[in-house]
């Protein structure tokens, strides 16, 4: 380890060196980031845009007094390693290892926990009232939000609140003018022009909401920053900073292609360089399967529209963007907008697919409610990373959708076992629902090389029987079809054991279902969301609306919140994978 950052133990230490010394350090911070994400993989271009932000901020301000707020936390790595973890930053997104994003149990100076965005704003604020209230006037406060987040509805939200107290609040945008992918949208295009200098025509927008406005700065210019932050540190009340970075600064392929390097995986720390991988006769993900098949609907199907809240990399929207630009639309991290957009498209005959991450939709919870199910539109949601997402933790998981759709009158649920699966859904889909349908597949690679098969029609709400059997009968959904048909082959009597793909969780195919309780009297259901109130627990209650005698078992994710890890350790943590599922078979046996 380089010479100053190894004496860096706590930003105490840090406001000892002077300030011809912060430079070297920035250098040492980029690279030991660099170099541990290069081997451990992790969140890169965000963390290296704003190094010499985080050493200002330490520098300036008297964390853990004053408190520091990241938004989303892809960019708080640098945050991290001179906040005490430094020596165990290598363990970064690993099982029982540090968490990807601030965590308030993990460290005195993480003061909000964060994964999705836009929330910092508010947080902050929460925080600067409430010292105000304890007589801590000369608390500061400080949320650090990017361009990308601070467009979403929260985070004006909290701007508009914040204009009209008295609080000690610092609001600093990090311009990289990128989120995961590119900004999008109005805002994006005004703080484009503040950027290059241009005066807005009319008053500054943020001046308007009763903040003072310093920018923009050169986020990478250490003196400055320093000089305008003393400055800001003495001013009372709400003020926001304006702070141009570039995302991946200091590593030259991150800076080229900073979609790609937000989250690159391993890579060659002195060039850049990604290691190759050979993934010839491998599985596509099941993203771009989604992304693929939309783009043929849509090339027969001109009803047919896309819209994705700024992950159109990451649910492969990007297929259909490129193929149909005037049919597909990134609205930036904005869920709710997205949800109503969808909604307000599908009262006008259009058949609306809504990309969205499992853990994503939970933030327009009230709009699938209110403004899809209660009027019966037939939106598609198409739910990306669902069930257990790997080293992102907690924060993404996508483990709640089942229970939390589950509820909700007209809304129907089905979960794909495979590729070919998932295409006759996204098929079927667009031949004319009268009802919202949620259609929730897994993060990563699908099973089937052989993927694109010609469209067949499902019927709503049948399941399938996969495999016969006369003693126990395992019920599973979505992609815990895999885990559970290897578990049963590992059984000494494996004839004993049928195996049923529900396919739908709503509608449950109640004809099925009878069927089943007619000839078993030992049943064991598999997911991959939780277990309160999800697939398992529809099936406890239908068993109970038939006054169904036999034993039950559910096996999901269990009541607490899972942290990171890969897929495969989290669902051994669960007793979801197969080891698990065979267990649980041969105590039923």
């Amino acid at each position: 380890m380089a010479g100053i950052l190894k004496i860096i133990n706590t930003p105490e230490d840090l406001r000892k060196l002077k300030e011809s010394e912060l430079i070297q350090l920035a250098q040492e911070l980029r690279r030991f980031i660099i170099d541990i994400v290069a081997t451990k993989e992790g969140h890169l271009g965000a963390s290296l845009g704003v190094v010499e932000l985080t050493i200002a901020l330490h520098y300036i301000f008297q964390t853990p007094e004053d408190l520091l707020v990241w938004d989303v936390g892809h960019q708080a790595y640098g945050h991290k390693i001179l906040t005490g973890r430094r020596d165990i930053f290598d363990t970064n997104r690993q099982l029982d290892g540090l968490s990807g994003f601030p965590k308030r149990e993990e460290s005195e100076y993480d003061t909000f926990g964060v994964g999705h965005s836009s929330t910092s704003i508010s947080a902050a604020l929460g925080m600067a009232i409430a010292s105000n209230l304890k007589g801590e006037t000369e608390k500061q406060h400080i949320a650090v939000i990017g361009d990308a987040s601070i467009a979403s509805g929260m985070a004006f939200e909290g701007l508009n609140h914040a204009g009209v107290t008295k609080a000690n609040l610092l609001v600093i945008l990090n311009d990289n003018a990128i989120g995961i992918d590119p900004s999008v949208g109005a805002l994006k295009e005004y703080l484009t022009k503040a950027r290059v200098g241009h005066k807005p025509a009319s008053s500054n927008i943020i001046e308007a909401l009763n903040f003072k406005y310093f920018g923009p700065v050169d986020g990478h210019d250490l003196p400055g920053l320093l000089k305008v932050l003393i400055e800001m540190k003495a001013i009372k009340g709400p003020k926001f900073l304006h702070v141009i970075t570039k995302k991946g600064k200091g590593l030259k392929k991150a800076e080229e292609d900073q979609v790609k390097y937000h989250a690159p995986g391993k890579f060659e720390p002195d060039t850049g360089e990604l290691l190759k991988y050979d993934t010839d006769g491998l599985p596509l993900k099941y993203q771009d399967v989604f992304g693929l098949s939309l783009v043929e609907l849509a090339e027969k199907n001109e009803k047919i529209i896309g819209i994705t809240p700024a992950m159109p990399t990451g649910s492969s929207l990007k297929y259909m963007m490129e193929a149909f630009p005037e049919r597909a639309f990134d609205v930036g991290i904005a869920e709710q907008h997205a949800v109503t957009l969808s909604a307000g498209m599908a009262t006008q005959g259009f058949t609306v697919y809504c990309a969205i991450y499992s853990t994503f939709l939970q933030r327009a919870y009230d709009q699938l409610i209110h403004d899809v199910a209660l009027q019966n539109l037939p939106v598609i949601f198409c739910l990306d990373r669902a069930g257990l997402v790997g080293e992102d933790g907690a924060t993404h998981h996508g483990v709640f959708d089942i229970a939390y759709a589950r509820a909700i009158p007209n809304l129907m649920i089905a979960a794909p076992r495979n590729e070919v699966e998932l295409r006759n859904l996204l098929y079927t889909a667009q031949l004319g629902l009268d009802a919202p349908l949620i259609i929730r597949y897994p993060r990563g690679r699908g099973i089937l090389k052989e993927w694109k098969l010609p469209f067949e029609k499902v019927s709503i709400g049948k399941g399938e029987c996969l495999k016969e059997g006369n003693e126990i009968a395992v019920l599973s959904i979505g992609n815990m079809a895999a885990n559970a048909e290897a578990a049963i082959e590992k059984m000494g009597n494996p004839d004993n054991i049928a195996h049923y793909d529900m396919r739908f969780v709503k509608p449950l195919d109640g004809e099925l279902m009878k069927s089943i309780f007619k000839k078993f009297s030992k049943i064991l259901t598999v997911e991959d969301g939780v277990k309160k109130g999800g697939f398992g627990s529809e099936i406890l209650e239908f068993a109970a609306s038939l006054d169904f005698k036999g034993y039950i078992e559910v096996l999901g994710v269990p009541d607490k919140f899972i942290e990171q890890g890969s897929v495969a350790q989290l669902q051994e943590i669960s007793g979801i994978h197969v080891e698990g599922i065979r267990q649980k078979l041969e105590s039923m046996s």
